[in-house]
């Protein structure tokens, strides 16, 4: 086994991410069609806008550093995408798919978040300012996501799919 520096780690892990983002950003349409409260479905396609804006700033760490990303797919992200798609297949369109989206989207969040939190403290390690500060601006659009799904859920998904149960 081949020994590994932080930055082989840092770049596998970018090179990850980028997958993982360029995954969501063809699945993000599919949830925002699935979605029936036009709200989620706005969330779902104002942050597709923010996940392209997150591809941008990974080519721009790219580029300030001069590395070159590996060509990985992002297996984690990939279970997530496909139990997305999973729920919305098993689902009928309304509240209780809602309430299942954004619990799957908000499992996307927290795997992003946890992933772009690492990176901002290798990249802080290594002494990659210009990284972090770029690393920092996606982490908090990540949690600044999951807030709002975490406020679409309590505000009224979850409610109107309780109440869907119920009758």
């Amino acid at each position: 086994m081949a020994e590994k520096t932080l930055q082989d780690l840092f770049v596998h892990e970018l090179s990850d991410i980028y997958n993982a983002e360029k995954q969501l950003t063809k699945a993000l349409p599919k949830l925002a069609r699935a979605a029936e409260d036009p709200d989620l479905a706005k969330a779902f396609t104002s942050h597709l806008e923010e996940t392209q804006g997150q591809v941008e700033r990974i080519d721009q760490i790219v580029e300030v550093l001069g590395i070159r990303l590996k060509r990985i797919k992002c297996a984690a992200m990939e279970g997530l995408v496909e139990e997305g798609k999973d729920i919305i297949e098993e689902l009928k369109k309304g509240p209780v798919l809602d309430a299942a989206l954004i619990g799957a989207a908000q499992k996307v969040e927290h795997y992003e978040i946890a992933s772009y939190g690492t990176l901002c403290t290798f990249a802080d390690q290594l002494g990659h300012k210009e990284a972090v500060k770029l690393l920092k601006e996606t982490l908090a659009e990540e949690k600044g996501a999951d807030e709002k799904l975490n406020t679409l859920a309590l505000r009224r998904a979850n409610e109107k799919a309780a109440q869907k149960s119920a009758a």
